[in-house]
C-alpha cells in the first residue's frame, strides 16, 4: 500500500492495530498520539502539515476527540483523502463528517473484537459513508489480513453493535450481580459449575477485569443500547411468567427462542458442543479448582 498515513491515537490498542497492519503493507505512518504531545482536535504546526499530505487519516480515538478533530482535520486534508473513523458508535460521528467536505473519503470501520486477538478470522464492521479508491484499497487490505468486513449502515450498525455488545455485556453483568444476590461462594460455583455456569463466570472475569472505561462506553454511547437492556428486563420477566404459568408455556417460550436462531440453530448448538469440549480438555489438564494459588 503506498501511501501516506496518519493514525491519531496511534500509540492505543486500536490505534496499534491500524499501525501494524498499514505498515506491514508498505505505507509510511505518522503517528500522532496525545500521550507524546500530539493533539489532533488543534493540530500545531507539524501534524498539520503532515495531514495536509496524508492519503489516509485514521481517527483511532474516542467519539468525542473523533467529533472535535472533524474540522481541524478537514480544513487541511488534500482532496481525495480517506478519512476513517474507528468509534464503537457510528451514528452522530457519520451526520457530523458527512456535513463537512465532499471531496474526501468517508469510512467508518469497528473491529468486533479485542485488538490483541488481531484480524485474522474477526469480523470488523465496514460503514462506506462516502466510497473512493482508497477505501476499496484499504478494505481489500483487510481482507488480505484476514478479517471478514461485514458491510453495514451507520444506523444498522449502531443496532446491531447494541444487540451483539451492549446486551451482551448487560446479560453478563446482571448474572454478575445476581450471583452477588445469593448465598454462594466462586470456590463453591468452581467446584460443581457445569459448561455452562463455568462459560459464564470465565465471561464475567473477562468484562470484570477489564477496563471500566470501554464496557461504559459500549452502555452509555450507543443510541440503542437502553433499548437493549429494556428488552433484556423483558426477557426476564418472560421467562419468569412462562415458569409460572406451567411447564406448557415453558415449552412454548424454548419453541419460540429456537425460532430466533432459524436455521443457524444446529450451527451454533455445534459451536457450544466445540467450545464445552475444549474447556473440559483444558480443564482435565489443568483443573479451574487446583490452578488458584494461595498466597505463600
Amino acid at each position: 500500500m503506498s501511501a501516506r498515513v496518519v493514525v491519531a491515537g496511534g500509540a492505543g490498542a486500536v490505534g496499534t492495530l491500524f499501525v501494524e497492519l498499514l505498515t506491514a503493507a508498505g505505507a509510511e505512518v505518522h503517528v500522532a498520539d496525545h500521550a507524546s504531545g500530539a493533539d489532533i482536535t488543534a493540530p500545531d504546526a507539524l501534524l498539520a502539515a503532515e495531514l495536509a499530505v496524508a492519503d489516509v487519516v485514521v481517527l483511532a480515538v474516542p467519539e468525542t476527540v473523533a467529533l472535535q478533530a472533524l474540522g481541524p482535520v478537514m480544513t487541511v486534508l488534500s482532496p481525495g483523502a480517506l478519512v476513517v473513523d474507528t468509534l464503537s458508535v457510528k451514528s452522530r460521528y457519520a451526520a457530523a463528517a458527512e456535513a463537512l467536505r465532499s471531496d474526501v473519503e468517508l469510512l467508518g470501520l469497528n473491529p468486533m473484537f479485542a485488538p490483541s486477538l488481531g484480524f485474522p478470522e474477526r469480523p470488523v464492521a465496514a460503514v462506506q459513508l462516502r466510497g473512493g479508491p482508497r477505501t476499496e484499497e484499504l478494505l481489500t487490505l483487510l481482507t488480505g489480513a484476514g478479517a471478514r468486513v461485514v458491510r453495514v449502515t451507520a444506523d444498522r450498525h449502531d443496532r446491531l453493535a447494541a444487540a451483539t455488545q451492549a446486551l451482551t455485556h448487560a446479560a453478563v453483568l446482571s448474572f454478575g450481580a445476581a450471583l452477588a444476590e445469593l448465598d454462594v461462594t466462586v470456590d463453591e460455583l468452581a467446584a460443581l459449575a457445569p459448561p455452562p455456569h463455568a462459560t459464564l463466570l470465565a465471561l464475567l472475569a473477562r468484562i470484570a477485569g477489564g477496563t471500566p472505561e470501554v464496557y461504559w462506553d459500549v452502555q452509555s454511547a450507543n443510541p440503542f443500547a437502553e433499548t437493549a437492556r429494556d428488552a433484556l428486563r423483558a426477557g426476564t420477566a418472560t421467562l419468569a411468567a412462562a415458569v409460572g404459568a406451567g411447564e406448557a408455556e415453558f415449552t412454548d417460550l424454548l419453541s419460540a427462542l429456537r425460532s430466533v436462531l432459524g436455521d443457524r440453530l444446529p450451527e451454533y448448538g455445534e459451536h457450544c458442543a466445540r467450545m464445552f469440549q475444549v474447556r473440559e480438555a483444558g480443564q482435565s489438564a489443568l483443573p479451574l479448582t487446583t490452578a488458584r494459588r494461595d498466597p505463600p
